[in-house]
């Protein structure tokens, strides 16, 4: 633990008397504001050349000198307005506030009794003339003034920031807030956040009740618009312009991720001042501020780089210019009285000091001025705290006329002396005053009734000679619509040294359209990770959570952005496989015709006749047709073509296996029945197996009659199969109706089969019950694999699947059973003839002579 010891040299004449500054009236304000300030000898720094001073060790806080001026300015303006307070002057007393918390007590207790020295119970004021104290900066200077003055009911007008808790807990009655109302600050720099999508921002903030009010409102606001804090840093708070040091960790922590650190407090520029002793850290950071610069200066030229670009938020009022001119015309020969500005002129215009009276010589330097100061030491603009100390100086004025006003009202032949004057009654007057300033704008105490200001947005420009310029660049109206309340002008702010175009300051890169965040686990909403969005889901924003699926008519592009309308599609004949399957219904059916005409031409050879002509006709003419049938799936569908495609299709390969299981009958009746004395002879000779066909089509025409009754087929969209289309195609309506008539033909053809099958070892020369075995073999083989095929296919590529399984098993009856026959006729003639004739032919080839 280190201890800091401060030789602390005070003139003598600065304790000589109570107050610094008086002026007399019939009526006095009193003031404490943090002018003078004893440092370290070690510690003085010499404005002009930045080298340490070690023969003084009072310095003068030039910026709250203004605070001074602008009470000065005030009483003065008043007291030469006829319409407030005509026969009454101002006075007042401003008294030096002490840095250190423990000595504020004794600058208050010094002003009520009079006395540079308390005594308990003991006063050196006959006839108090104090009608209310002005008090601030920071929130623990007004509780402390308020503990004390609030036993004797003494108004206390606080100029500094509004503190909401204290005001809401009503626990110091007699003071009232000058400043507006800081709720719209939390919508306004988080409106600055959003605006240039900063989502990732620090926290610097103090260690005290007002630090910790700030850390919650603006928490709410942030939370609620999805900024998360990166990291929140307290500065221990010793007095009214004193804080401890930030420490090696926290310095850390302010060089992390986050580019944008919001500082709350007056002493925010300070803290900054702070890092330009840590030369090894490169703070290149974006500084939001809560309020302009306060406090002192000179430190500024050690750190042009940190303190350039920063954004300042600061309560909007108009400007008094006569309060510049009033400023620039200040001296210590005019003003004599005024100890102050005699310690400014010795220090910053080196005139010397008679120690005993702390007033300069005069006619030292006669033509200096505040105005010949550089900005980074006294600015002639008024700053937020002097516009309060200006506002509540003419609120106490104007609750004293009304007090007057009142008493004339309700006393007006009372000889009593109107003088005296007691502070506990100004509270009624100071509740109620609303008054409109010189400047247009509204002055009201009462909390309840003070309205949202507008903000300004200031940016800090700093140059290399050592001056800066606050450059105001938006504003923040929060009475505005939604959405407006937020005017900034980008191509006015000067960005930090290393940032050539808008900073970024966000925990994870925004994820683009087609992608949607995952949040990380124990990591803050800001801190997330993008994931492509899922099939046929879009995200056309950045940082979305949920990717949107598309309508089932349309489709995601490749970036997965947008939705594009899907194209209607169907199985043309320009398709590959449209064309294809063409081109193979086309030729069976042409090679069907053929075998047909030669079936025609060599109809009375023997293996025409064999096996009943008449069935293999029908047989062809069927087989002709079904190859014909796969057309119907290929184009547009509609209502006919899709009751005709399943219905044509089950009637046809009935009537083709209803006329194979025929001839397989016929075959086994040939040579079961007809053999001698077998009484069933008749059912060869009456045709009896060509009443299988009628009989077998009646039945699957009653199975689509019940179809076509219950579940029709009907036209449908495939929005699934195909990506970026909608396929038309044709809905069986019933499945069970479908497979019911597969397992039709599957029966009729495993029965033919099986007959085919015992009868393949019969005595015949043309004995094709071997061919018909194989062809029903081959059937059931290509609609058994049909199945499985058909359920993991969707689409077009399902529909050329029926379409091939129809070719397919077509073909195999043509060709195991015709094929053969054909070749005999037209290649094998020989073979084409009766066992008997074809002994006789050998017979005679054998003996020529006969």
């Amino acid at each position: 633990m280190r201890t800091l010891i401060c030789l602390i040299a005070t003139p003598s004449c600065l304790t000589e008397s109570g107050y610094l500054l008086h002026q007399d009236g019939a009526v006095v304000i009193g003031a404490f504001f943090p002018v003078l300030k004893s440092v370290p000898v070690s510690e003085i720094i010499d404005w002009k050349t930045l080298s340490f001073d070690t023969h003084n060790s009072l310095w003068i806080n030039a910026q709250m000198y203004q605070l001074v001026l602008a009470m000065i300015f005030a009483i003065n303006e008043i007291n030469v307005k006829s319409h407030i307070l005509p026969n009454t002057s101002l006075g007042l007393e401003i008294y030096n506030l002490p840095h250190f918390e423990r000595n504020i007590l004794r600058s208050a207790l010094s002003w009520l009794t009079g006395l540079s020295k308390f005594i308990p119970n003991y006063t050196c004021r006959k006839d108090s003339k104090s009608a209310a104290a002005l008090t601030g900066i920071s929130r623990k200077t007004s509780e402390t003034f308020g503990t004390l003055l609030d036993i004797y009911k003494f108004p206390q007008l606080n100029f500094g920031p509004c503190d909401p808790v204290q005001i809401g807990r009503n626990q110091f009655p007699s003071v009232y807030q000058v400043a507006p109302k800081d709720t719209p600050l939390f919508c306004g720099i988080t409106s600055l956040m959003l605006h240039f999508n900063w989502t990732w921002v620090g926290l610097l903030i103090t260690d005290d009740n007002r630090g910790s009010q700030f850390l919650s409102e603006l928490r709410k606001e942030l939370d609620k618009n999805k900024i998360c804090i990166a990291f929140v840093e307290t500065v221990i708070f010793l007095g009214e312009s004193l804080h401890c040091p930030l420490t090696h960790n926290q310095m850390q922590t302010l060089e992390s991720s986050a580019n944008v650190i919001i500082v709350y407090g007056h002493f925010a520029f300070q803290l900054i001042v702070i890092q330009s002793k840590h030369r090894k850290y490169e703070m290149k950071k974006i500084w939001v501020i809560t309020s302009k610069w306060v406090g002192q200066k000179i430190e500024q030229y050690t750190m042009l780089e940190l303190a350039h670009g920063t954004l300042t938020f600061s309560p909007h009022h108009g400007e008094i210019s006569d309060f510049t001119n009033f400023m620039q015309e200040v001296t210590p020969i005019k003003y004599p009285e005024d100890i102050f500005l005699h310690i400014l002129w010795n220090q910053y215009f080196s005139c010397p000091l008679l120690h005993s009276e702390c007033k300069i010589f005069e006619n030292c330097i006669p033509n200096a001025s505040l105005e010949l100061l550089p900005g980074g030491v006294f600015e002639l603009v008024m700053t937020e705290e002097s516009y309060n100390v200006y506002n509540a100086v003419y609120a106490v004025a104007h609750s004293l006329h009304e007090k007057a006003l009142h008493q004339v009202e309700i006393q007006p032949q009372d000889n009593k002396d109107r003088t005296i004057l007691f502070p506990w009654q100004l509270h009624p007057f100071l509740k109620n005053i609303q008054l409109i300033n010189s400047v247009g704008d509204c002055v009201i105490l009462d909390w309840k009734k003070k309205t949202d200001t507008e903000y300004d947005i200031s940016n800090i420009w700093n140059f290399p000679t050592g001056l800066s310029l606050l450059v105001k660049v938006g504003t923040f109206a929060p009475s505005a619509p939604k959405g407006q309340q937020l005017s900034i002008s980008e191509h006015k702010i000067n960005w930090p040294i290393g940032f050539t175009e808008i900073p970024k300051s966000v925990c994870s890169e925004s994820c683009s359209p087609g992608h949607r965040k995952v949040i990380l686990e124990s990591k803050p909403a800001c801190c997330f990770d993008c994931t492509p969005c899922p099939d046929k889901e879009i995200s056309n924003e950045t940082d979305v959570g949920q990717c949107v699926k598309c309508p089932e008519s349309h489709y995601a592009n490749t970036e997965k952005s947008h939705c594009l309308k899907k194209t209607m599609t169907f199985l043309d004949y320009n398709d590959s496989l449209g064309t294809g399957l063409t081109l193979m219904s086309l030729g069976f059916f042409v090679v069907t015709g053929l075998v047909i005409g030669v079936f025609i031409i060599h109809r009375n050879t023997p293996i025409v006749k064999a096996n009943n002509r008449s069935l293999s006709y029908i047989l062809l003419i069927t087989l002709t047709l079904c190859f014909l049938c796969p057309l119907l799936f290929i184009g547009l569908p509609n209502t006919a073509t899709c009751i005709l495609q399943q219905n044509l299709f089950g009637l046809l390969f009935t009537v083709a296996l209803s006329t194979v299981l025929a001839k397989t009958i016929t075959v086994v009746m040939a040579f079961k029945i007809t053999a001698p004395g077998r009484k069933t002879r008749w059912l060869l000779i009456l045709r009896a197996p060509q009443f299988i066909i009628p009989l077998c089509a009646l039945m699957q025409i009653l199975f689509s009659g019940i179809w076509l009754g219950t579940s029709p087929p009907f036209v449908d969209m495939d929005a699934h199969s195909e990506h970026g289309h909608i396929i038309i195609l044709c809905n069986k309506g019933s499945a069970i109706g479908f497979y019911c008539t597969l397992a039709y033909l599957g029966v009729m053809a495993f029965g033919s089969y099986l007959l085919a099958f015992m009868s393949r070892n019969l005595p015949d020369t043309f004995n094709e019950s071997k061919a018909l075995a194989f062809s029903m073999l081959m059937f059931c083989s290509v609609w058994v694999t049909f199945l499985p095929v058909y359920h993991s296919t969707t689409g077009k590529v399902r529909v050329a699947m029926e379409m091939f399984s129809i070719l397919a098993s077509s073909a195999s009856i043509l060709t195991l059973i015709f094929v053969p026959k054909c070749y005999i006729v037209l290649f094998r003639p020989e073979r084409n003839i009766l066992p008997l004739n074809r002994e006789k032919r050998q017979h005679r080839s054998k003996n020529p002579e006969t």
